[in-house]
């Protein structure tokens, strides 16, 4: 069958060339009348040169998302054995298997798809038009090489509407319980797939939470954001003396309640449910101090626009942080905001310390779990970085 064609004006062909995954609609030249949406498409430089296969889609701003540079691949069901077979052997050789991102989108070379693996079950979350065409043969293949006993899909994001598809979500094989046991380090956890947040469960600080260890023992830890726990059970079974998990959801409270509970950790854990900033602006005021601190807000800057504000957000939670922090103790603090890069992060810390008054000390760098491999050539999967500071 032959196949649409997409130009690229003059000179937007070099990032194009050298890795880089999306199309936006203001650097196309021209489209064909073969073109559909959801269609796969020729991506063509100003000289009609090929440079790539991809999805198309008229209504994204993301016009064409890169799936090959083999003109002569066909994208059907074989390819998707390929690439999900290739991203399952990934996880496996870095010894994910219980619970972990079994798809990661473009880093996968699959845009658009996420598949995550909790025990027995898969959740699925697809974003973009082309990929959703193929909802079936990717199930099937799902299916096949993993065998779950049930996925359910979690299409309930907005960002799907710019692709000009539907929310939606439900059971596409099998069966899947309203809550999932999973294994993270030495803590068990329900996720409830269904309902929870984005595809059920954070897995991207799986890593991280192992890594708070050496900051536990014996302290007193203050857990900000704390959703269901990830962080603070970690915490109490590394032997944290005391822990208080703070959040705003008395949803997500009540699941940390009952993590804590399978943990045998639940006489260690206080939950509070409040605003974080207007908590710890009170708590600040109160000369309350923690052995150690671990803030790990949800994003605060979800486009370039937001940024400047998104900034001074983090330097206020993250001054006050610094200040409930007691002399010696710890900070573990982190941001899932992609356009808030490592580097700005970093900066903005700076101007928090130097407002805090306190001697500050960069410890350890933190990034997404393994099972979240960011392409380098695909800067918006590179979103989560964190440091863990020691504050003086």
């Amino acid at each position: 069958m032959e196949r649409g064609q997409v130009c690229l004006r003059r000179g937007e062909d070099r990032e194009l060339r050298g890795g880089k995954l999306w199309v936006y609609d203001n650097e196309i030249d021209w489209v064909d009348e073969l073109c559909h949406d959801g269609d796969v498409v020729e991506l063509l430089d100003s000289r009609m040169g090929f440079l790539a296969l991809g999805f198309f889609n008229a209504k994204s701003k993301i016009t064409v998302r890169v799936l090959t540079r083999d003109k002569n691949e066909t994208v059907d069901a074989d390819f998707f054995r390929r690439r999900i077979q290739s991203a399952w052997n990934c996880r496996r050789a870095l010894g994910f298997s219980n619970a972990c991102r079994v798809v990661f989108g473009e880093s996968d070379g699959l845009p658009g798809l996420t598949v995550d693996k909790f025990g027995d079950y898969l959740s699925v979350q697809i974003l973009s038009l082309g990929m959703d065409r193929h909802k079936d043969e990717i199930v099937a293949v799902l299916v096949d090489i993993i065998s779950p006993k049930g996925i359910y899909e979690r299409d309930d994001v907005p960002v799907r509407e710019k692709e000009g598809l539907p929310q939606s979500t439900g059971v596409l094989y099998g069966a899947v319980p309203p809550l999932t046991e999973i294994m993270e380090h030495d803590a068990r956890m329900l996720v409830d797939i269904p309902g929870g947040q984005k595809t059920g469960h954070f897995l991207d600080q799986q890593e991280n939470r192992g890594r708070i260890k050496p900051y536990c023992k014996g302290r007193t830890i203050l857990d900000l954001c704390s959703h269901t726990g990830g962080f603070a059970i970690h915490a109490a079974l590394y032997g944290a003396a005391s822990v208080e998990a703070v959040d705003v959801s008395e949803s997500a409270l009540e699941m940390l309640r009952r993590n804590a509970e399978l943990n045998g950790v639940g006489e260690r854990i206080t939950t509070v449910a409040a605003n974080v900033f207007d908590l710890m602006k009170a708590y600040d005021e109160a000369g309350k101090r923690y052995d150690t601190v671990i803030c790990d807000p949800p994003a605060f800057a979800k486009s370039r626009k937001a940024l400047e504000a998104a900034y001074r957000g983090y330097k206020e939670l993250n001054l006050r942080c610094m200040r409930l922090t007691a002399p010696g103790g710890y900070l573990v603090t982190c941001s899932c905001s992609q356009f808030m890069t490592p580097e700005l992060f970093l900066e903005m810390l700076r101007d928090a310390a130097a407002d805090s008054g306190r001697s500050v000390r960069l410890l350890e760098t933190l990034i997404q779990s393994r099972d979240h491999p960011a392409a380098l050539n695909a800067e918006q999967s590179l979103y989560l970085k964190g440091y863990i500071l020691q504050i003086q």
